[in-house]
């Protein structure tokens, strides 16, 4: 019923104490000042503006307006300086999710590139797997999510609403077979997944093996998972002391290494997609575009990883 015009035009008569007074702080003409008082009436449903001689007055309600004008157009005022450094890169804040395996590489690139270029934009950034991180995106509860896919499935997993997603694709991702350094099939160049179907495997949480269950499968068998564990450190502790084997991505491999530890290409070839994953409407939002764009440039500077025997 009011706005931000209206309470404008209300102050300044208050304070040149005529339209013409008015008109001319506001740069406006006089009959758009009578107008625009006019219209408010109406909207009102009640008189604003009280004519004596060639000044006016204010009635009570319409002092009211100019009363609250002072604090609601300052409160607009602080609004758009805000925005306007938000669209200008001057402030905004990127709520970021990425799964482990790219937080001690991609990420912290990412992050230190932004905050070279727009040292006023804060992301802030907590780790979670690809369920959980596009969960929070589609519940507004982050802003970029950094996800995975392995060939033959899609970044949501099976997700409901994927279409509601703006994917930018950020690398190919290898995934390696890592043996300890005395297994007698260390010394190979690259080694069938087959060739190890009687081995001991150490590998994630049951919701989080399925790639290996299903490349095991695709090979014809079943593989006994003696071990169980997230963080991939321990992995290349288990394998170097010859406890097991196991499949590792190269992200992995780029930051974490043991020297007993021995990798090699997988055949069939295994790799999985990273990309970082938001909504065409805040892909449009300032801050969140120059974090992808540091997100993409991280990952094209990501050295490749070459086997190890």
């Amino acid at each position: 019923m009011i706005d931000a015009a209206g309470l404008r035009v209300m102050k300044a008569i208050s304070d040149e104490g005529s339209f013409t007074g008015a008109a001319l702080a506001l740069g406006y003409s006089q009959p758009a000042i009578s107008q625009m008082v006019r219209r408010l009436e109406q909207r009102t449903g009640t008189v604003l503006v009280e004519r004596v001689g060639r000044n006016v007055r204010l009635t009570e309600a319409g002092q009211v307006l100019a009363r609250h004008a002072v604090a609601v157009l300052s409160a607009l005022d602080a609004a758009e300086e805000e925005v306007a450094a938000i669209a200008g890169l001057r402030a905004g804040r990127v709520r970021l999710m990425a799964f482990p395996s790219s937080s001690a590489t991609l990420v912290p690139r990412a992050l230190a590139l932004v905050k070279q270029r727009f040292p006023d934009v804060q992301v802030t950034f907590t780790e979670a797997e690809p369920p959980e991180s596009l969960a929070a995106l589609k519940a507004g509860e982050c802003d970029l999510a950094v996800a995975f896919a392995y060939e033959g499935t899609d970044v949501g997993r099976g997700e409901e609403d994927m279409d509601l997603f703006v994917t930018h694709k950020l690398l190919d991702d290898e995934v390696r077979l890592a043996l300890p350094r005395s297994h007698p099939l260390a010394d190979r160049d690259s080694l069938e997944l087959s060739a190890l179907a009687q081995e001991n495997w150490i590998a994630g949480c049951p919701r989080c093996r399925g790639h290996l269950l299903q490349m095991c499968a695709n090979e014809g068998f079943s593989p006994h998972v003696g071990f169980e564990t997230e963080d991939y450190v321990a992995v290349l502790g288990l394998v170097a002391e010859g406890l097991g084997v196991a499949l590792i991505p190269d992200l992995i491999l780029r930051t974490a290494h043991h020297h007993d530890v021995v990798t090699l290409p997988v055949t069939p070839a295994s790799r999985r997609t990273i990309s970082v994953v938001t909504t065409a409407d805040l892909q449009r939002v300032p801050a969140v575009q120059a974090t992808i764009e540091a997100l993409c440039e991280a990952a094209k500077a990501t050295p490749r990883v070459l086997a190890s025997n």
